[in-house]
């Protein structure tokens, strides 16, 4: 139920982002969503991706620090209040969401969105309870 993400932190200069998609283009890599977020010095990029392994590797040989997490991409209904209603079903467990990113296609009625959370084991279990439909990390790269 968890999906595999990498991040890579980056210097905040023209060119470096471009540099990152070319190196995984290069190697085959297919990106599926991605968020990033900066300051004035540094950036995080974080990554869904088909293949993690060739991604961290060859990212890695080029001198980028790159880590991986455990996230969870969930089927949000794709209306007024969907996201409010699985908020409201972790807020009621007191499950941080540590962030968020939308994921780039639909799911059918259904807009798919990545979430990071404090207990994610939890949040899985909670979700599911709730009959929220979490996605497969081998669904979510074959998009």
């Amino acid at each position: 139920m968890k999906v595999e993400q990498i991040s890579v932190f980056i210097e905040n200069k023209s060119g470096r982002l471009a540099e990152i998609a070319r190196i995984l283009g290069a190697a085959g890599v297919n990106i599926r969503a991605l968020s990033l977020a900066d300051t004035s010095d540094f950036g995080i990029l974080r990554l869904i991706v088909n293949d993690g392994e060739t991604a961290n590797k060859v990212l890695k040989e080029k001198g980028f620090t790159v880590s991986k997490t455990e996230v969870v991409a969930v089927e949000v209904p794709d209306r007024p209040g969907g996201l409010s209603e699985i908020l409201q079903a972790l807020d009621r467990e007191a499950i941080n969401v540590e962030y968020m990113y939308a994921f780039v296609e639909r799911c059918g009625e259904n807009a798919v969105i990545i979430f990071r959370f404090d207990e994610t084991d939890k949040a899985v279990a909670v979700l599911q309870g709730s009959g929220v439909n979490i996605l497969e990390g081998e669904r979510l790269y074959s998009m």
